[in-house]
């Protein structure tokens, strides 16, 4: 392994934590640390895009060409996935959201049922 990649290893590996436990920060209630952790994960996730693009030029790779199809259903199947957990989020964390978790829920499962003939087709 040469020099460079062990140190690339080494700041992806610490920024990886450090967005690892900026989530943890946000997400466990009892640390009671959910602006700092905001701060922690955006530095974390900046820090793992710069290491990334600076691999990349390193590497002398041309810029990749954009597939536009392809991004959108990747993007719709980000959001279908996020409709579905924060119908899921609405159920087991918020009391009294029960019946409008399941529905957000519901129109979660409906949205990512449509992503099989967008990607597919139906034939």
């Amino acid at each position: 392994m040469s020099k460079k990649s062990f140190v690339t290893l080494i700041l992806t590996t610490a920024a990886g934590l450090a967005f690892a436990l900026g989530m943890c920060m946000c997400l466990i209630p009892e640390w009671n640390l959910f602006k700092p952790g905001v701060v922690v994960t955006a530095a974390g996730f900046l820090a793992l895009a710069v290491i990334g693009f600076a691999a990349w030029v390193r590497a002398g790779r041309p810029a990749p060409k954009v597939n536009w199809p392809l991004t959108g259903k990747i993007a719709y199947g980000v959001l279908s996935a996020l409709v579905l957990g924060a119908g899921m989020s609405m159920i087991l964390v918020f009391e009294g959201l029960l019946l409008p978790g399941i529905l957000v829920g519901a129109a979660g499962l409906l949205m990512l049922l449509c992503l099989i003939p967008v990607c597919f087709g139906l034939k």
